[in-house]
């Protein structure tokens, strides 16, 4: 018989996102939003005034056929031979907010019952509404390295490959990821920020900081990528066809 795992308690991490471009041309920006910790399985409970500000919905990850987020983590999970029989899941990402929701990166960290780490999944969504997930075998560090598989910026084309520093948050969250091209580091991402209580109050406070978050953080995208092409000339590179990946899609 399986023990019960403990439920996550969930968190807020109000953080910076940087992006530092090498190349072709150099070019960095960074905002500032936030994001929630929570178990899939126990999403937060909010009251009914909260709600508008932060959802959790099985439409918005994986395949979106499920009736849960953990249901469709065990579906993609389960495509790639992995059963976590009931042990913990983490998962980092932003809620919807006013029914909008846009995480260019989710991620699950994935734990067997007796607490070791299974795995973890790196969900990414680009601005043409497409979706890949990642499975990564971390270090102790969290560290992985994985090709790349998936269209995202439209100046970079689908070549490289990724080194993924994603330890599981405690009181910090320290986030990076690299893309490596031929010649060398082409892009960082990085993500920083402290733990908060989910508390109602740290809430509303996250929100009027920063309102809308999610429509805020599509926008800001775009925004740079307009800047990128028009005022630096990058050309866009072609976007090929997203291959079905199963449990995803």
């Amino acid at each position: 018989m399986t023990t019960p795992t403990a439920p996550v308690a969930p968190a807020l991490y109000p953080c910076t996102v940087a992006h530092v471009r090498v190349s072709p041309k150099r070019y960095a920006f960074h905002l500032r939003t936030y994001l929630w910790l929570i178990d899939p399985d126990r999403p937060p409970e909010l009251p009914w005034w909260l709600r508008p500000l932060a959802g959790f919905d099985a439409r918005d990850h994986f395949g979106g056929s499920r009736a849960t987020v953990r249901e469709g983590l065990d579906a993609f999970l389960a495509a790639n031979g992995i059963d976590l029989a009931g042990g913990k899941v983490v998962m980092l990402a932003h809620a919807r907010v006013f029914g909008h929701v846009f995480n260019p990166l989710t991620l699950y960290w994935c734990h067997y019952p007796d607490g070791s780490t299974a795995c973890v999944v790196a969900e990414v969504h680009n601005t043409y509404g497409e979706r890949h997930c990642y499975l990564l075998d971390t270090d102790e560090s969290g560290r992985a390295t994985v090709s790349k598989d998936f269209y995202v910026s439209p100046f970079f084309p689908v070549d490289g490959g990724y080194t993924m520093l994603l330890p599981e948050p405690a009181g910090r969250l320290s986030l990076t990821v690299h893309l490596d091209r031929e010649g060398g580091r082409a892009f960082t991402a990085t993500v920083r920020g402290e733990r908060r209580p989910a508390t109602r109050r740290a809430l509303v406070g996250a929100a009027v900081r920063h309102p809308w978050s999610t429509a805020a953080v599509s926008v800001g995208i775009r925004v740079h990528g307009i800047a990128l092409w028009v005022l630096r000339g990058l050309p866009v590179q072609p976007r090929p066809r997203h291959s079905h990946q199963e449990g995803v899609e």
